[in-house]
């Protein structure tokens, strides 16, 4: 089984994503699984740049398959913040209840409660580099609620459900999540194609 590494250090999206790459043919393998402790930065102002800035960083220093991802929370009362900002929305310590208490200190008053969660997933495969998207649009709750998941989770509502993020068990959230949308798309990039000449190929969608 071929492994990727996955560009993160943080153990709840390496649990996420090996649940919905299982049957891919690739076995995802963490950062500190390939020895890798270091933080990779994230300078840039679009989720877009950041993926490809972690993908391509353990692309060199590693030279194995690899892929990352970057994710923001855009609300629209707040002008599409906190975005790429997510994480360290209150600070640098990036504490998700932190994050949550400002967001919500900045929604009051705001009737617009509309949010989107957006996924960027850069993946390198054999030194060349493919983008795949991932988003869900939803609201966000006066008060957090639930107590599975991470991050927002607690606030936030998918577009067709009733309950938060942190109130379902993973499998009901890779229904609607955007990180979910993003690998499913992955997923099918890196399936199996029918063999060409006698040999095994992956070609662009």
């Amino acid at each position: 089984m071929t492994e990727l590494i996955f560009a993160t250090h943080n153990p709840n999206k390496v649990k996420e994503i090996r649940s919905l790459l299982d049957a891919s043919g690739f076995r995802v393998i963490s950062l500190e699984e390939a020895g890798f402790t270091r933080e990779i930065p994230e300078p840039h102002d679009t989720l877009e740049d950041n993926a490809s800035e972690k993908s391509q960083t353990i692309f060199r220093l590693t030279g194995k398959d690899c892929f990352s991802e970057d994710t923001g929370l855009e609300v629209e009362a707040l002008n599409g913040a906190p975005g790429v900002y997510s994480a360290r929305y209150a600070g640098p310590q990036k504490s998700a209840a932190d994050n949550i208490r400002l967001l919500l200190r900045n929604l009051e008053g705001h009737g617009d409660r509309r949010a989107r969660f957006r996924t960027i997933i850069s993946l390198i495969l054999d030194g060349k580099e493919h983008r795949f998207e991932g988003v869900c649009p939803g609201h966000i709750l006066e008060a957090a609620t639930g107590e599975e998941g991470f991050g927002y989770d607690p606030v936030f509502v998918p577009e067709g459900a009733e309950r938060s993020f942190a109130q379902m068990t993973l499998g009901e959230k890779n229904r609607y999540s955007h990180r979910a949308r993003a690998f499913q798309k992955l997923e099918a990039f890196l399936a199996p194609r029918p063999p060409k000449g006698g040999e095994r190929v992956k070609g662009e969608r």
